[in-house]
């Protein structure tokens, strides 16, 4: 069987990735071929719904309130389960539970580690990685 050649392959749109590794965590690398996107995939997830269940809250934007603003950048760093979250209502937060800061502490950091992963994402997209 003669052998097929392989030349050169189209590097994917950069663009393209950090898309997709933004709107479903580890989904990028696992379309680049990386195994360790399974993790992404299963924890980020997982971390934000944490945030939810510990009575965290999803914070508005509110540009008058620059923290507030801030926080609510990192929550939408996690992507499409930030949309799902708030279209089903999750994450009003209950400011008297004693859970309520750890929870905001697992929304805003399961998006913000999301953004590591988009940017790494990019990395491998590139070829730096």
């Amino acid at each position: 069987m003669p052998a097929t050649p392989t030349g050169p392959t189209k590097p994917p749109n950069q663009y393209l990735v950090c898309a997709l590794a933004w709107a479903v965590p580890g989904a990028a690398h696992l379309w680049l071929g990386r195994r360790k996107g399974l993790v992404f995939l299963v924890i980020l997830p997982l971390m934000f719904a944490l945030g939810l269940v510990l009575e965290g809250r999803i914070f508005p934007i509110e540009l008058s309130q620059p923290l507030v603003a801030l926080a609510a950048l990192a929550d939408i760093g996690i992507g499409v389960p930030y949309f799902v979250a708030r279209a089903m209502g999750y994450g009003a937060g209950n400011v008297i539970a004693v859970t309520y800061e750890y929870g905001n502490t697992f929304l805003i950091v399961a998006g913000l580690l999301n953004t590591l992963v988009m940017i790494d994402a990019f990395d491998v997209a590139l070829g730096r990685k």
